[in-house]
């Protein structure tokens, strides 16, 4: 299936000169969601994942249907003061500034092999900072899925040494 065909380009978006790729048609297209998801979840499954980990919040939309569709748990990664429990906090880098990211502290054990999964590779800085954190607490990341993979912004550069998945590249 060519998923691009169901992805929406919004000009100037969210500022002036971006070609906005919106996953939202995608997603309001019950049969192709599932197909996406369908094969996230096979690339996830190849993996032998014990967990899928996503970021907000598209994370969450991309990570729990993979998660639900193995019978494998989810782990949300949250921005800072989202998360009820002791966690692990990181900071990653904004083209503006810098912002933080958390994980539960006891949602990983060591050993634990992990697919994290997000809608869109871009400069790769909130991955970055899952995987940190994801190690940190003793998981392995076996692999990193996502929806889109914008090429242009070398991403997969700054996460050299990790297999990634990218179901539409751009």
């Amino acid at each position: 299936m060519d998923f691009k065909n169901h992805i929406t380009i919004v000009e100037d978006y969210p500022k002036e000169g971006i070609l906005f790729k919106d996953i939202s048609t995608l997603m309001q297209d019950g049969k192709v969601y599932k197909a996406a998801i369908d094969e996230m979840a096979q690339y996830a499954k190849s993996k032998n994942a014990d967990l899928i980990v996503g970021p907000e919040a598209r994370g969450f939309v991309i990570g729990c249907p993979i998660a639900y569709s193995l019978e494998k748990g989810f782990i949300p990664v949250r921005k800072a003061g989202k998360l009820p429990r002791e966690v692990l906090s990181v900071d990653y880098g904004l083209e503006y500034g810098k912002d933080s990211l958390t994980m539960h502290r006891d949602a990983i054990q060591k050993g634990q092999r992990v697919v994290i999964a997000d809608d869109l590779l871009a400069t790769g800085g909130t991955i970055e900072a899952t995987i940190k954190m994801v190690e940190e607490l003793g998981g392995e990341v076996v692999g990193i899925a996502f929806l889109i993979e914008l090429t242009y912004l070398d991403g997969r550069e700054r996460l050299k040494g990790h297999d990634i998945f990218s179901l539409m590249k751009y």
